[in-house]
């Protein structure tokens, strides 16, 4: 942050440095993506340096992301295409940083270019060159498990999709020159420099999967059946190396036995990596779960030490992979695997219980860490930047997005090991802090994008092209595209139809604008995925040609075809028709909507007032806008007044006393203690909210909303909590120690239990910071106490990141862990005066009496049901099982509600950290800002209409609308009084409660309506 705009440089004042509204984004993954959009949307513009071919990262790799199981590149590919097309984006590829000058808002970036060999402004990406090129080399994309030509393009959807020349494996034959109809082939392609003017430099530039080689025990490069976890990713992937399907590298075929090992590259001290990759037992898990159901027989095994799913949703997602898909766990360390030359079968070595045991498997995956990415340590030095040990950017917890540089910032994997939610989070975080540096030159760099006239569709007959998608093989495995293709051409209206590997892609956009033009469309059908996440950049394609975007039509033959009826292909392909058919017939009766801009109060609600409503509020306000800060409780703060001391910080109540003192002395904030939302009314940009506050009711009017609302702590009803002075929760003894009531250094023997609140049937889910907390106590104990016995009961250490650190330490000052099973918890008694706790240890076989000074239970973190429900229904937004607010998508969307401007950060979205609340907190701040930094926003156009010929005022449309967008009104028509029902279009959600409940069918649905639905029914009816 820049804390003073007019600065002293040798004891003379300089005027206010020169700011620049761009920013330079090193890394085009996921976070570089997110980043790159957030900012043009905050009014920044943009260049995006990458190193390879093509932005994606290594997402774009991926076959399933985990809890939800969605195809990795079907919720990723419609942020490549708006990079892509964003004029605002500026994308940079096999580029690297030579030189930095400047300072915080105005620096000189010195960027290298190597050649592409290949003219990306010529260059079409019809892949004449690929399909004729003589050359094979490693396909690095595929992680070497095939070939691909000497001239080639990343991947099939990749942005840019201009091909590449490969001059290492090229043998300069001039062939491809020669086929080149656009003469975009250029041998004598030379590097080229170039210095980009930046307010701000974001570093997102991922990591680098570990390279097992270095770990010979494992036989990775040496037995063709040992393949990486990134490896394993492209073999089940639908554009890997097999089409999707599981076999053997060695021989093709189908393995019926699968090993994965964990932690390989990571918990490893002698390797010098000490730190947890923090996502490798989930990929595994989802690994296992997803070959299962590529192919039922396979047995997955996954030998672990500790599983850690710690995330959202990823501890129910562990149990039902352990319950109910066959996935078996072993703990243990694997110490070796070797080969059966005559069967190329592995044996694995292991032990268990302290008995050495040999299992034989088909394959074996190695889950290998994440490390920082290649080359990084020479730029780091170029930027002034410090790394911690591990070679990753050294942050501080309480500014987490910040370099040890002004004005550079850091997101993502590089950070810190970290999964694609807290990489998205960070991406968008990084902007609130980019925002708050550049907030004077805001839109100063930014392009208007310029759309040729709408045409005139009124007076035609309907032409419908259709575009019918392979999804890889999600739908080409199952349904006989082909078939369906054929299909749709005899179908009514329909001039063209055409089926695409992925019509996602950025060059299928390219094609459907072509074939809009050339066969003179005026409806498009798209059967392919879903329209939640696709639908908008379709409308986006047609805009660009030239068309409404409303007249579209998607069909869903994915979730609501392929993968339901994927043991039947007939019956697929049959539903498939069906589908298109129904869509078809809808998209004939389709006119265009229009769209309309709402004006935008350009105020926030930051509602909570702990950690994360606090950095929420700060960071809109340093944006520049105004913010209403609503505490129910007489003072800020939440529960980090209860915090005294972390593992990176001594003092945590000085940094909460910091963080007030800035919310109470920052203008733009207007706090309100004491005080409890009562209504809400309005819509994005429109909110209106009345607050009970000690004075009486205030109304406030605001654009966009947070939810910071935190959560419970989980109040223990075992144990003998309550019962016996002597047991305390992990909370309470930290308290103690701060205020002196517990002095370490007088205590002889304390336990520590885990899980306690958490992983049980009431609360299914991991609290995410009990283990660290344990570790955090005992460390304190024992750093004034060598002498004090420690015991930690648990189930699995889930000290993930660079915690794992402080858990190794603990270890060396002599803490005894003692693992216990979920079915046999630890027991609590009392004998005569003394406290014991008695526990089955596995390692011993028999059970362990321990007489304790002391009791700590880690209390887990409850969601506040009452309060988030209340919230759920003032602001239509959703709440999952566990009582915590639900976010639009776990992986892509993770501080958005479906609610349009309304956002969600800290505990209320589940329990996190100190510096994990701030990231997302700074998240939500930014995403806040998208809305915020506009003065109109766009309305959503499929809304309700009434028909006044029909409508008779009676009143139950008014009735059944939760959202007070309709109201009865009174008209003279002819000199007489008739009531008729009115829509507000900006309160209008598009809900079709009204159509339904509207007896005379006055009410209709734009975009569905009743000829419309009635024409999709006829369809679906035919024989």
């Amino acid at each position: 942050m820049v804390k003073d705009r007019f600065r002293t440089l040798k004891g003379k004042p300089v005027t206010a440095r020169k700011e620049v509204g761009s920013v330079l984004v090193v890394g085009g993954g996921i976070a570089g993506m997110q980043a790159a959009l957030d900012l043009v949307q905050n009014g920044f513009h943009v260049y995006m340096l990458e190193s390879s071919t093509a932005i994606g990262g290594v997402m774009a790799q991926l076959d399933k992301t985990f809890p939800t199981n969605d195809c990795s590149m079907c919720i990723m590919a419609p942020k490549l295409v708006e990079c892509g097309r964003d004029l605002n984006i500026d994308i940079i590829t096999m580029a690297e940083i030579e030189e930095v000058r400047g300072e915080a808002g105005n620096f000189e970036v010195v960027i290298k270019q190597y050649p592409r060999y290949i003219d990306p402004e010529k260059c079409t990406g019809c892949g004449e060159c690929a399909r004729n090129c003589p050359v094979r080399a490693i396909n690095e994309y595929n992680e070497g498990l095939d070939l691909r030509e000497g001239v080639y393009v990343k991947y099939p959807q990749a942005v840019p999709r201009s091909y590449v020349i490969d001059r290492d494996a090229c043998i300069g034959c001039g062939l491809c020159e020669n086929l080149c109809l656009a003469r975009a082939i250029k041998y004598d392609d030379k590097e080229k420099t170039e210095t980009l003017h930046v307010g701000a430099i974001l570093l997102v530039p991922g990591f680098t999967p570990y390279d097992p080689t270095g770990k010979p025990e494992y036989g990775y490069g040496r037995y063709e059946n040992v393949v990486t976890s990134m490896q394993y990713e492209r073999i089940l992937s639908a554009s890997g190396p097999f089409q999707g399907h599981v076999q053997r590298p060695s021989d093709g075929k189908i393995p019926k036995r699968i090993a994965w090992i964990q932690c390989v590259g990571s918990r490893d001290i002698k390797d010098g990596r000490e730190y947890c990759s923090s996502v490798c037992c989930m990929y595994a898990i989802k690994q296992a779960v997803m070959t299962k159901e590529h192919e039922a027989d396979i047995e997955p095994t996954i030998f672990m030490m500790d599983m850690r799913c710690y995330g959202k949703g990823f501890e129910q997602y562990y149990q039902n992979a352990k319950k109910n898909q066959g996935v078996r766990f072993i703990r243990c360390r694997v110490s070796e695997v070797r080969e059966d030359p005559e069967t190329k079968d592995l044996i694995i070595k292991y032990e268990e219980n302290g008995k050495l045991k040999e299992e034989r498997f088909d394959l074996v995956v190695l889950s290998v860490g994440l490390t920082p990415p290649r080359n990084f340590e020479k730029l780091a030095q170029k930027l002034g930047i410090e790394l911690n040990p591990y070679g990753f950017v050294d942050t501080l917890f309480r500014s987490p997005l910040e370099t040890s540089k002004e004005g550079i910032f850091v997101a993502g994997a590089f950070q810190g090991p970290k999964d694609i939610p807290e990489s998205v989070t960070q991406g968008s975080g990084a902007v609130a802090r980019i925002a708050a540096l550049l907030r004077n030159v805001r839109g100063t760099q930014i392009k208007k994008k310029e759309y040729p006239p709408e045409r005139d569709v009124s007076g035609e007959e309907p032409r419908i092209g259709v575009f019918i998608c392979h999804c890889g093989i999600n739908i080409g495995a199952y349904v006989n595209v082909k078939e369906v293709v054929e299909y749709a051409k005899t179908l009514p209206y329909v001039v063209y139809a055409e089926d695409n590997l992925y019509t996602c892609s950025q060059d299928t956009q390219n094609r459907i604008k072509e074939i809009i033009e050339r066969e003179k469309l005026n409806r498009v059908v798209v059967a392919s995925c879903t329209p939640r996440t696709h639908e908008p950049l379709f409308q986006e394609t047609l805009r660009e040609a030239g068309l409404n975007p409303y007249l579209f039509e998607m069909a869903n033959i994915r979730e609501q075809c392929s993968w339901i009826h994927m043991h039947d292909k007939e019956a697929a392909t049959q539903k498939a028709k069906d589908l298109v058919r129904m869509a078809v017939a809808k998209a004939a009766k389709l006119f265009p909507l229009e769209e309309f801009y709402l004006d935008i109060t350009q105020r926030a609600l930051v509602i909570g007032g702990g950690l994360a409503g606090m950095v929420a509020a700060l960071e809109i306000a340093r944006g520049g806008y105004e913010v209403y800060l609503v505490e129910k409780s007489e003072h800020l703060g939440g529960h980090l007044r209860n915090i005294y001391y972390t593992n990176w910080s001594p003092d945590i109540q000085s940094f909460l006393a910091s963080l007030i003192n800035q919310v109470e002395l920052e203008p733009r904030i207007k706090v309100y203690l004491n005080s409890q939302i009562k209504k809400v009314e309005g819509f994005v940009g429109n909110f209106k909210t009345t607050l009970e506050t000690p004075e009486g009711e205030v109304v406030l009017e605001h654009g966009v909303a947070i939810i910071a609302t935190g959560a419970d702590k989980y109040i223990p009803k075992e144990y003998m909590y309550g019962e016996d002075k002597r047991v305390l929760t992990q909370a309470e003894f930290e308290e103690k120690v701060a205020k002196g009531e517990i002095d370490p250094k007088k205590l002889g023997r304390v336990v520590m239990i885990q899980c306690v609140g958490s992983r049980n049937d009431e609360h299914p889910y991991c609290s995410r910071i009990c283990c660290t907390q344990a570790v955090k106590n005992a460390n304190r104990i024992l750093d004034e106490n060598p002498e004090a016995e420690i015991y930690i009961l648990f189930r699995d250490m889930r000290t993930y990141g660079f915690r794992e650190k402080f858990y190794n330490e603990l270890r060396e000052k002599g803490c005894v862990f003692i693992r216990y099973d979920e079915e046999s918890p630890p027991q609590v008694k009392k004998k005569g005066k003394e406290l014991v706790v008695s526990v089955y240890d596995e390692l011993l076989g028999d059970t362990v009496e321990i007489p304790v000074d002391l009791l700590v239970l880690s209390a887990g973190i409850v969601a506040s049901r009452e309060n988030n429900e209340e919230l759920s229904k003032f602001f239509k937004v959703p709440l999952n099982e566990d009582g915590f607010f639900l976010e639009a998508h776990v992986k892509l969307r993770p501080v958005d509600f479906a609610t349009e401007g309304v956002f969600l950060c800290g505990l209320a979205h589940s329990p996190k950290h100190i510096e994990e609340t701030i990231a997302q907190a700074q998240a939500a701040a930014a995403r806040a800002q998208t809305v915020l930094s506009k003065e109109k926003y766009k309305a959503e156009p499929k809304i309700a209409a009434v028909n006044e010929d029909l409508c008779d005022g009676c009143g139950i449309c008014e009735g059944v609308c939760e959202f007070g967008a309709i109201e009865i009104v009174t008209e003279v028509v002819d000199d007489k009084e008739i009531k008729l029902a009115k829509v507000n279009e900006a309160l209008c959600k598009g809900c079709g409660g009204c159509i339904a409940a509207c007896p005379s069918g006055a009410m209709e649905q734009k975009g569905f309506t009743s000829d419309q639905i009635y024409a999709m029914i006829d369809a679906a009816l035919e024989e």
